[in-house]
This record gives structure tokens, C-alpha cells and sequence, in this order.
């Protein structure tokens, strides 16, 4: 490898030779020349939203080369990939913290296409989640193994709701924890409401209210604001505010959140949050837990 490509590494990676991954994408064979292609699924709305959040760029791109990394000059790579050195031309800024140049660069790996080869990348259109290098504009850096995904007309409609989503003035902050919680019995056996008051990064009041009715199913519902409201019911499923309670709540609740209960109100209230994360399902935004 020449010095010259070697410094443009160096600058791709913020100075160090991390591993920097792409999505899961595997290559298959299609008439006469191999082509990326995600799992028949696609990544999930989790995986999109963590992705949206955790970076300030957001590509449709076309790779115009790709260079092969040695192995040896390939740190952290793992078992049954390869790592390439790509430019890519960028043919729309679905997000951005500010300008870009028509052309990027950054390291990128892949797994081997099904016969054990290196996939060929080049010409292939794929949006990219990045941040920028510092002082170095034509380069930015892919923020985890899954932040590249073959480019589809379905999966870029639901990138841009995921982005839109995440800018939006109105959208529900960062749950960081639960604060109290408590359950008052109603007039009638069976009867009751749980509420529970969560942590969020700005300080904004959002809380969760499952009701208890004779001969009704348990029901709950969101409320973000100073009212606690069941009118608004619970989030839909593949929302911001879905995934804001299924990635930010713990799995259960914390025992200090019940300090002021009496153990059966406690035990009622332990079972409403269980009956919520039920609700909301697994998070299944890509990272390891």
C-alpha cells in the first residue's frame, strides 16, 4: 500500500484503524456480476432510529471504487469479511450538519459473498449513516458494522420518516430511566390505575398510566406532558415514541421507584410495567446487550 493511501486511511478513521463496518449486506450472483443485497427484511425501525440519532449524516450514495484492505493493515476485522477503502458519489444529503463534497471516502467491511469471495462493491448504490472527520470534509466514518445498507426505493422512504422523525421539534425526548411509581386501588375489585413517572434527557415530564377495569382488558397509555392523560393510548408500534420506551426502559421496574407503596400495590404496579414491556416488545435496534 502506497503512503499516500495509507494517510487517506489514517484521515477515514480519525486517525486510527478501527474496525468500521457496513450493514449485514451479502453478495449474490445476478446475471453476470455480483450485487449487494440486504436480508429480506431490512433493518428494523430501531436499528434505523439508533443510526438516525447516534450520527448527523445520512447518505444516498453510489460507489464509484473500492480498494481492499490487507488484512494485516486491517485492525479489529472479523472472522469472514473484508474491509475496503471506498469513494463513493454522493447523490443526495438525506441528512447533514452542513456541506459535503460531491465525493467521499471511508472504510467499509463486508462479509464474503456465499462462494467465499470478496464482494464486488463498485457501482453499487447504498445509503450510509456517518459522522464527519475532523478536518478532513472528503472523509467521514460509518458509525457501526450495520450503518450501510443496499440502497432500495422502500428502505429510503423509510430512512427519511426515521430522519423527519428524529428533527422534529415536537419529537419525544430520550427516556434515561424510571422515577416513581405507584398503584391506587379503585372502588370496585380489580379496579385501579398505575402510574409511572420516567427520566428523560431534557427534563420534560412523560409518563406511562395502565388502567384496571372489572371485566376490560388492561390498557395503557403515553402521555408526554404535565397531564396524565389515557386518551392518547399507547404508541404505535415503528414510532419514535414506540422506540423511545422500548430502548430506554429497563426490563423491569427498579425497586426504588416503589419505595412509598405498600407491598400489594407494589406487586400490582411490578406487574402493569411488566404488562407495558410486553406490549412494547424486544428492542431490536442492532446493538448487543
Amino acid at each position: 500500500m502506497t503512503g499516500r493511501m495509507k494517510r487517506i486511511l489514517l484521515a477515514a478513521t480519525g486517525m486510527t484503524l478501527l474496525s468500521i463496518s457496513c450493514s449485514p449486506v451479502v453478495a449474490r450472483q445476478n446475471g453476470t456480476r455480483d450485487v449487494i443485497a440486504t436480508e429480506s427484511s431490512g433493518p428494523s425501525y430501531a436499528q434505523l432510529a439508533t443510526l438516525a440519532l447516534d450520527g448527523n449524516i445520512v447518505l444516498d450514495a453510489t460507489i464509484r471504487s473500492a480498494t481492499r484492505i490487507p488484512p494485516a493493515e486491517a485492525a479489529g476485522l472479523a472472522p469472514g469479511h473484508v474491509r475496503f477503502y471506498v469513494t463513493a458519489d454522493v447523490g443526495a444529503l438525506i441528512r447533514a450538519s452542513g456541506p459535503l463534497p460531491a465525493r467521499v471516502g471511508y472504510l467499509v467491511d463486508v462479509p464474503f459473498d456465499p462462494r467465499g469471495r470478496a464482494p464486488n462493491l463498485k457501482r453499487q448504490r447504498v445509503i450510509a449513516f456517518a459522522r464527519a472527520v475532523a478536518g478532513r470534509p472528503d472523509q467521514v466514518q460509518l458509525l457501526t458494522p450495520d450503518a450501510q445498507f443496499s440502497w432500495t426505493p422502500t428502505l429510503d422512504q423509510r430512512v427519511r420518516a426515521v430522519v423527519r422523525d428524529v428533527l422534529a421539534p415536537d419529537a419525544p425526548p430520550a427516556v434515561t430511566g424510571v422515577g416513581n411509581a405507584f398503584h391506587v386501588p379503585g372502588t370496585l375489585p380489580g379496579e385501579g390505575e398505575t402510574q409511572i413517572f420516567l427520566k428523560t434527557e431534557d427534563g420534560n415530564p412523560v409518563s406511562l398510566l395502565i388502567l384496571r377495569r372489572p371485566g376490560e382488558e388492561k390498557r395503557w397509555a403515553l402521555s408526554l406532558g404535565d397531564i396524565i392523560d389515557e386518551a392518547g393510548g399507547a404508541p404505535q408500534r415503528d414510532t419514535l415514541a414506540w422506540y423511545r420506551l422500548t430502548c430506554g426502559l429497563p426490563e423491569t421496574l427498579p425497586e426504588a421507584s416503589l419505595q412509598s407503596q405498600d407491598d400489594d400495590n407494589a406487586t400490582i404496579a411490578r406487574e402493569d410495567y411488566a404488562f407495558v414491556r410486553q406490549q412494547l416488545g424486544r428492542c431490536d435496534d442492532g446493538r448487543r446487550r
